[in-house]
């Protein structure tokens, strides 16, 4: 007798990772029951998904369309909160790809719930990574990382003793702007930033891609997806988005994790874990045709927004909260023509610079670091001036 089909709650299903997890659910048919679908501001192309997958629940941001979801999905769909959706007793799997720090409560409720969470969205880890941590292993839940280079670096560790790794080496593209001289960095335009050399990604993330800022995010997450400290989470520069991230063992052997630059391979591999099942749509790595890969160091000083994500990430405590929000805001901010890209970087240390942090913070003090960061940046837009950097 055939296992029943594992059901899914897709949260963020409209955006780019949502939107290929589905794909890789409709070439699985019989292997996932899309439970629930929630999405932001895109209410018509939820409205199509709810008619192909039939869910039970569905959200939108867009509260005042919850009437044509429902229509769209069937009679017996009904509109709820995400945090609902994650709990809900027939997701047995739920794939956390919204945006910012909105996949925070969706998370936690469902690690307490006990289930597996497939993590793409950066926030929820930066913002409150021990708390989701501690919520995983109270509620017996389980991260499964979807970013490709925490799956990457999950896959070289299946079979390994966690205590045996030395260091984590994360891989960085470098992003849009990586052989603009820096001088010119002040007058790039956001449908520059938006040209991603190597991944076809969502809009905040490609920003972020170009200021590494999503680097800094990842080794933060690295830190509590692998338990192990900063100072040993090492950033390459690999232009050619090959090799997607390494690990390096007591004995000095190095394990990589290789593939074509396609995110519907690490969204495969956290939906069907631990199984490795066949896809002929996902292309092939052929090293032959690319001939040479190539590394280097970051240059901090091109990349500041890198580097203060990586002091924020040693000083831990409401700090990544603040990083993350201040961030966001900043980022559509530029993205809205109120800043330029060099100031997204200024935006960020001035929050830094003004924050009153806690050491040890509670998940309300982490709420409230978020919504003083948010209020701090989108006040200090008005009046954008560069701030110093510290010592």
């Amino acid at each position: 007798m055939a296992d029943p089909p594992t059901g899914i709650a897709v949260l963020g299903s409209t955006g780019s990772v949502g939107r290929q997890a589905l794909d890789v659910i409709r070439s699985l048919p019989g292997r996932f029951r899309v439970v629930a679908l929630a999405a932001g501001a895109n209410h018509t192309l939820l409205e199509d998904q709810a008619r192909e997958f039939h869910p039970d629940l569905v959200w939108c941001q867009v509260a005042a369309r919850h009437m044509d979801l429902k229509a769209a999905a069937g009679r017996r769909t009904r509109w709820a909160p995400m945090e609902e959706m994650a709990a809900h007793p027939a997701a047995d799997l739920v794939l956390v790809a919204t945006s910012g720090a909105a996949g925070l409560g969706p998370a936690l409720a469902a690690l307490r719930a006990g289930k597996a969470v497939a993590l793409a969205n950066k926030e929820v880890l930066v913002m409150a990574g021990g708390i989701v941590t501690r919520a995983a292993e109270q509620g017996r839940g389980e991260l499964r990382p979807v970013d490709s280079e925490h799956s990457a670096i999950w896959q070289c560790l299946w079979g390994e003793d966690p205590a045996a790794v030395s260091k984590l080496i994360l891989t960085a593209s470098g992003g849009a702007f990586r052989d603009l001289p820096p001088r010119e960095l002040e007058r790039v335009t956001p449908q520059q930033a938006l040209r991603h050399p190597t991944w076809d990604m969502g809009r905040k993330i490609t920003v972020d891609s170009a200021t590494l800022m999503n680097k800094g995010f990842e080794a933060i997450e690295a830190r509590w997806l692998f338990d192990v400290p900063m100072d040993r989470i090492e950033i390459v520069m690999h232009r050619e988005s090959i090799v997607h991230s390494l690990v390096e063992f007591a004995d000095g052997s190095v394990k990589a994790q290789l593939g074509e630059p396609d995110m519907r391979l690490p969204i495969r591999c956290a939906l069907c874990y631990p199984e490795r099942i066949a896809c002929e749509s996902i292309p092939r790595l052929n090293l032959a045709r690319a001939k040479a890969l190539n590394f280097s160091e970051p240059d901090l000083a091109r990349y500041p927004c890198l580097r203060l994500a990586l002091e924020a990430g040693a000083k831990g405590g409401t700090w990544p909260a603040v990083l993350a929000a201040a961030d966001e805001v900043a980022v559509e901010q530029f993205m809205g023509g109120e800043i330029r890209f060099t100031d997204i970087a200024n935006a960020v240390d001035a929050a830094l610079s003004a924050h009153d942090g806690r050491a040890d913070p509670s998940l309300d003090e982490i709420l409230e670091a978020d919504r003083w960061a948010r209020a701090f940046t989108a006040q200090r837009a008005a009046r954008p001036q560069p701030v110093a950097h510290r010592t």
